[in-house]
């Protein structure tokens, strides 16, 4: 597509989204060429790609992670914009049931029998006796419709269309606490910085901002002074200039009923932007639905410091030797040490050509290869669960590195490829913890780490119409995939999603 098959009114909206027409072009050029899978090398294993602690040096680490903290800005990073609709797909389907058969179903009678194990249960029966009723008696007279609508629905809780962050997720005695109160308690924790303060960021939908933003005041009230923290909470939202352009089933712009273009949100990747917006030397990132009980909660905390504790000691000598690798005058001896250290504790491979270039050329090399962003993402042992893991894999130049990789990049068609996804032994709960700045103590500008051709294009339908849509580099995927990257592993118990309502019913969300 050229610039001139756009009219006038198509670059306005264009720029009203913030985006040019390069980027533009450049996002049908992506649909245009399709997706390339990956080329997966082996999975990373303990002993090769995933790193295994033992007690010793977890303990070392912590210590290391507490002593460092008073003079690092930490920060919490937690994508918070997804609504809870998906949570509750199944509760939606009963209401489409014929009422006459709603109460005799399977689901409906595990529906009935668990309602009062939920936190949200005493907000729901004080709800329903808003309106002139009760649970209770619904529960009495097998009203399973009217049981679902007052939780899912505007006139009720409204947790059908609410965020995940404002739903109450866990009991406790004296009040119950939704996801987001959760991350407070949780980064009160690990995450206060030396000048005492405990930093939070949320992404949220732009039209979740004002409730989430009062939510978070009366989470900052109510949790600061029982944890001793001080709480400065960030929002924001994802970018209308990382919305992607929809096309047709030809690759030509998705046009709407009145023949404007079609953008589309370009998915977490998205979140890039906002993460490399953030002022802070270390930054946590989790998703908002991990969270656990805070009987259960020593064991998350303990792990995050320990990832942290991990990072620091990394970056301590990559900082060192950036510095002597830096220097108008490396010595001799220092090049072969920086290269075995990066083969043997980074596991990175230097270039195929790397033996025949001279002193300079290596020096250059050397710093290219460690003068980047740095994370090191725990990883639990795999039992099911969907989503991404961690794989040694080979790019277009031959090199060979360690990368999360989700299935829709895998080559299906391919057994060997299909082989090393299968056996894989860990799973990506997305843990991470993240270096943002160089050794002189500049930030990175994380565009520069990301791989940019790393997309998913997927088939939607918008009223009835069929269309192409682009999301960018998932932001732990392929944003990430420039980084110096370690994988730690880390107990399953820190690892407490909840992708569905009945997720609240496990051990690790209940009171116990």
């Amino acid at each position: 597509m050229a610039v001139t098959d756009l009219g006038p009114e198509d670059i306005r909206q264009i720029e009203k989204e913030g985006l040019n027409t390069d980027r533009v072009e450049g996002q049908i050029e992506k649909f245009l060429r399709g997706t390339t899978p990956v080329s997966l090398v082996r999975p990373c294993i303990p002993g090769d790609g995933v790193l295994t602690l033992t007690d010793a040096v977890i303990e070392e680490q912590i210590d290391r992670y507490d002593a460092s903290r008073e003079r690092l800005k930490v920060m919490k990073f937690v994508p918070a914009s997804g609504a809870a609709t998906r949570m509750f797909r199944e509760w939606f389907s009963l209401l489409d049931a014929d009422p006459a058969d709603m109460g005799r179903g399977g689901a409906s009678r595990v529906f009935m029998e668990n309602i009062q194990r939920y936190a949200f249960s005493t907000d729901l029966d004080a709800s329903m006796k808003r309106r002139g009723s009760s649970l209770e008696a619904c529960l009495g007279e097998g009203r399973t419709g009217d049981i679902i609508r007052a939780v899912l629905m505007p006139a009720g809780l409204n947790y059908g269309y609410l965020p995940k962050a404002l739903l109450a997720f866990h009991r406790y005695d004296k009040r119950n606490r939704t996801a987001l109160e959760e991350h407070f308690v949780e980064a009160a924790g690990y995450g206060k910085s030396g000048d005492g303060v405990c930093r939070i960021h949320f992404t949220v939908s732009e039209e979740f901002l004002p409730p989430v933003r009062r939510h978070i005041e009366q989470a900052a009230n109510a949790f600061g002074t029982p944890y001793g923290a001080t709480f400065e909470v960030g929002l924001s939202v994802q970018k209308p200039s990382t919305n992607t352009l929809a096309v047709d089933m030809d690759n030509r712009p998705f046009r709407d009923d009145r023949g404007r273009l079609v953008f589309r949100p370009g998915g977490h990747g998205a979140l890039l932007d906002n993460l490399n917006d953030l002022d802070a030397d270390l930054v946590f990132i989790k998703n908002i639905d991990n969270v656990c009980h805070a009987r259960l909660l020593g064991e998350t905390i303990r792990y995050k410091k320990v990832l942290a504790g991990y990072l620091l000691q990394v970056r301590e000598t990559v900082f060192r030797y950036l510095e002597i690798l830096s220097s108008n005058d490396v010595p001799e001896r220092a090049i072969p040490e920086i290269e075995d250290w990066c083969r043997r504790s980074l596991q990175v491979h230097l270039p195929p050509d790397y033996p025949a270039l001279s002193g300079p050329r290596k020096v250059s090399v050397l710093i290219d290869t460690l003068n980047r962003p740095i994370r090191v993402c725990g990883m639990v042992k795999n039992t099911g669960e969907p989503g991404g893991g961690p794989f040694w894999v080979e790019d277009d130049t031959g090199g060979v590195s360690r990368q999360i990789i989700e299935a829709f990049q895998v080559d299906g068609g391919n057994e060997e490829q299909v082989r090393f996804w299968r056996s894989s032994t860990h799973f990506n709960p997305v843990d991470l913890v993240c270096s943002l700045r160089d050794f002189r103590g500049g930030k990175f500008d994380l565009h520069r780490y990301a791989d940019q051709d790393a997309v998913c294009i997927s088939v939607k339908s918008e009223k009835g119409r069929s269309l192409k849509a682009l999301e960018l580099p998932g932001l732990w995927n392929g944003s990430m995939s420039r980084w110096i990257t370690l994988f730690l592993e880390v107990p399953i118990v820190t690892f407490n999603p909840v992708k569905t309502v009945e997720d609240l019913l496990r051990v690790e969300h209940l009171p116990g």
